[in-house]
């Protein structure tokens, strides 16, 4: 069975933390990619940055629900859920909108294994690391490829 080491992306593609949302967007459509990784300073990663937290910023905001019982307000929803919604809405920054403490693999990580972890946690992008630097990316298009003949 093939592992990551042999299907990863290893001219990975990152961006930092301060990197501009505007050049975040014209980055990835630019490249045809779905998402990047975020570095630090240090070449270390610190989060993952999807197409899908730029179309986050686009959403309408949802209000959440709440009970008034004897003068007590009950919200049905987490607060600190509705403030973290708010503020990748407004981010201007990728360190406003990306996911940090991603899922990683390493690269002896399995196909399958792969597979799972990009169907089961909804990721699109999946840092390959050694240590906490970056060796590689996968993505979805580089599970299908392994699915054509002569891959």
């Amino acid at each position: 069975m093939k592992t990551a080491k042999e299907i990863m992306t290893q001219e990975v593609i990152t961006v930092t933390p301060d990197t501009p949302v505007a050049e975040l967007a014209a980055l990835l459509w630019e490249k045809r990619i779905s998402g990047v990784p975020v570095v630090d300073q240090e070449g270390e990663l610190v989060g993952v940055v999807t197409e899908s937290d730029l179309i986050d910023q686009t959403k309408r905001v949802h209000i959440p629900t709440v009970i008034g019982i004897l003068d007590s307000f009950l919200f049905l929803e987490s607060p600190q859920k509705v403030e973290k919604e708010i503020k990748k809405m407004a981010g201007i920054t990728v360190d406003d909108i990306c996911s940090k403490d991603p899922v990683t693999v390493s690269e002896d990580t399995s196909l399958e294994d792969i597979a799972t972890i990009l169907s089961e946690r909804k990721v699109h992008t999946l840092p390959v690391v050694a240590g906490k630097r970056i060796v590689g990316v996968v993505g979805k298009s580089d599970i299908i490829k392994t699915l054509m003949p002569g891959a």
